[in-house]
């Protein structure tokens, strides 16, 4: 009888100790809700993010936008003719509301946005993205891009 108990107790286990996406901490979960918007190109659904005093700041391009309406502004422009565009989230962390996602941009578009009319191009661009929230009023103070632009133009000298 024990050991049939020790069988169904150990045979569980996995199955109580993995994660579900609710016992992520609400930061976490409120990046990637963030972070589909810019991907799916939810623009409403980005803008509810925002107030005039949100910042997003692509620091190894040296650019930096502020306000609800310059933010959108900055990725309507960056969107257009994109056919795909995704962000693979490697790994991810926060230490209360600042939120850190390592991993991967992937986009796939038209070359002319990159000196090469008539092509499509595919990247694949490691990054790491932080977010800083305001969790209350479910709103992104900063939102920070460190890209690998060396990897993108190696990338783009074999297309």
């Amino acid at each position: 009888m024990i050991k049939y108990f020790l069988f169904i107790f150990f045979a569980l286990i996995p199955v109580t100790a993995k994660a579900n996406p609710g016992d992520m901490p609400a930061e976490q979960q409120m990046a990637i809700q963030y972070i589909q918007a810019i991907t799916d190109h939810d623009y409403r659904t980005l803008a509810s993010f925002y107030n005039r005093d949100s910042v997003f700041v692509d620091r190894t391009a040296s650019k930096e936008y502020k306000g609800r309406r310059d933010i959108l502004e900055f990725f309507e422009r960056a969107h257009r003719g994109v056919l795909e565009y995704d962000f693979n989230i490697e790994h991810m962390y926060n230490s209360g509301s600042l939120v850190v996602m390592i991993g991967n941009y992937h986009y796939r578009g038209p070359g002319s946005l990159f000196g090469k009319p008539g092509k499509v191009i595919e990247l694949a661009i490691p990054g790491v993205t932080t977010v800083q929230l305001d969790l209350a009023n479910h709103r992104v103070k900063e939102h920070e891009d460190l890209m690998d632009y060396q990897t993108m133009q190696d990338q783009l000298a074999t297309q």
